[in-house]
C-alpha cells in the first residue's frame, strides 16, 4: 500500500500502486489566481477563553455561529444541512487563548480516519473507508486552489470533453442579498476529496467551515452510519439541484467541441437523476 499524502496527513492516505492523475497533494486550500486571500493567512479574530474547552455563553467565536459540535466532535444538528438557513460554522482559532483540545476545534485537526483509494468498475477512482464512521464525523476536506470566478470559469470554458471537472462552487446567503462564492479547484493541487464520487443518494454532507481565514473550508460530514469498506460520496450539487437546467444551454455552448458536456451519472441509486450535476453559473 502507497501513501498518496507522502507523509502530510496524520493518518495515511492509502492505495494499491493505483495510476493516480499528475497532482500536488495539499492537505488544504492554497491560493490560485484571482483569489485576493490567501487561505493559509490568520485574518480572523480570536476568543479570549482561557479554559480547556470553551463554552456558548462567554466564547465569542460561538457567539457568531452558535455550537457547532457534540463532544464527540460529531456535527450537533445535521439537519442544519437541509433547511433553507443554516448558522455559519465558526472553530475556534490560532489566535484563540483555548486550548487544542477545545471540542470547537474538529476540522482544523485534518484528516483522522484510515481512507484508500481504489478503482471503482465504472467510475474511475474513488474513496473508501477502512473503519466504521459514526453519523455526523467529519471525514475529510474538498481542499484544493481557492480561486476567482473569472479563473474558475477560464478553466471550465478551456475543458475538454474527455476531462474531468473538479471545480466546486459555494455560495452562501447572508441576507440582504449578500452572497459569498468560494471557487475550489483541486485538479493541480489538492487532497483526498478530489478522488470522491458522486451519488444522488450520498453517505457525506458538505458544510462550508471557517477556522484561520474568511475563507470557508469544505468540510464532508457522515450523513449517516458508514459501514468499513464502503465507497464515500457527495452531491456534486450540494443537494440543490443545478444552478441552472441543461436546457438553458446555448446552442453554441453545447456545440463547441471543447463545451461543457452533460455527463451520465453511474451511481446505482434508485433516485438517480442519470446525469452529473452541471453548474452552469459558473459560465453565465
Amino acid at each position: 500500500m502507497v501513501d498518496l499524502s507522502d507523509g502530510l496527513e496524520d493518518v495515511p492516505v492509502l492505495h494499491k500502486d493505483l495510476k493516480i492523475p499528475t497532482f500536488k497533494y495539499c492537505p488544504d486550500n492554497v491560493q490560485g489566481p484571482g483569489c485576493g486571500v490567501d487561505p493559509s493567512e490568520v485574518t480572523l479574530p480570536g476568543c479570549s477563553c482561557v479554559s480547556r474547552s470553551c463554552c456558548p455563553e462567554s466564547c465569542s467565536c460561538l457567539q457568531t455561529g452558535g455550537p457547532a459540535y457534540l463532544s464527540a466532535s460529531a456535527l450537533l444538528d445535521l439537519n442544519r444541512t437541509d433547511s433553507d438557513y443554516s448558522s455559519p460554522v465558526f472553530e475556534c482559532n490560532a489566535l484563540c487563548g483555548c486550548s487544542d483540545t477545545c471540542s470547537n476545534r474538529v476540522v482544523q485537526k485534518g484528516l483522522q480516519l484510515r481512507l484508500e483509494i481504489f478503482r471503482t468498475s465504472s467510475r474511475g477512482c474513488g474513496v473508501r473507508t477502512l473503519q466504521q464512521i459514526p453519523r455526523g464525523t467529519f471525514v475529510c476536506e474538498y481542499a484544493g486552489e481557492v480561486v476567482s470566478f473569472a479563473e474558475a470559469r477560464r478553466r471550465q470554458l478551456n475543458q475538454s470533453a474527455e476531462e474531468n471537472n473538479y471545480i466546486i462552487a459555494v455560495m452562501e446567503h447572508a441576507g440582504s442579498g449578500s452572497v459569498t462564492k468560494t471557487f475550489v479547484d483541486p485538479t493541480r493541487v489538492g487532497n483526498v476529496g478530489r478522488f470522491l464520487n458522486h451519488s444522488c443518494q450520498p453517505n457525506l454532507v458538505m458544510v462550508p467551515v471557517r477556522v484561520h481565514s474568511v475563507v470557508p473550508r469544505l468540510a464532508l460530514f457522515a450523513s449517516r452510519d458508514i459501514r468499513t469498506e464502503e465507497e464515500l460520496t457527495f452531491d456534486y450539487s450540494g443537494g440543490c439541484g443545478e444552478q441552472q437546467p441543461a436546457e438553458a444551454m446555448t446552442v453554441a455552448e453545447a456545440n463547441r467541441p471543447n463545451g461543457p458536456q452533460r455527463k451520465p451519472c453511474s451511481c446505482g441509486a434508485n433516485n438517480c437523476t442519470g446525469f452529473l450535476p452541471l453548474d452552469l453559473s459558473i459560465l453565465s
